[in-house]
């Protein structure tokens, strides 16, 4: 299911791909402990962006969003983790950091924006 919501999309499109990282580095690369850090980052950036939907406030959009933002931020931390020790290759890398890092780009232009009108 598909919202007008672009970054709701998005990182839901994300934690999917994150999940299927994370069943190939347990299973295939027997990693477990990055694996399971980047499934809980991968998957909280999406879980928060859900919650700022209902928000009370604009002050509470921005937090919820300021915490995906954070999340997501770690998750590139991990990936560069699983990256630089030969757990997962260039190409992998760089589809799943590009995703990465148009959330993170819509993330903070959207946490501007909100602040620019005021909380």
């Amino acid at each position: 299911m598909t919202h007008d919501n672009i970054i709701y999309d998005l990182s839901k499109k994300f934690a999917l791909r994150v999940i299927k990282l994370y069943v190939f580095l347990s299973e295939e690369r027997k990693e477990y402990v990055m694996s399971k850090q980047i499934y809980r980052s991968g998957t909280s950036i999406g879980a928060n962006i859900a919650e700022s939907i209902n928000a009370q406030s604009k002050a509470d959009f921005v937090s919820k969003l300021s915490i995906s933002l954070k999340e997501a931020t770690e998750t590139k931390y991990w990936l560069e983790l699983l990256h630089d020790s030969g757990n997962i290759n260039d190409q992998q890398f760089d589809s799943v950091v590009n995703d990465l890092n148009i959330i993170i780009g819509t993330l903070i232009r959207t946490i501007k924006k909100t602040r620019e009108n005021g909380i």
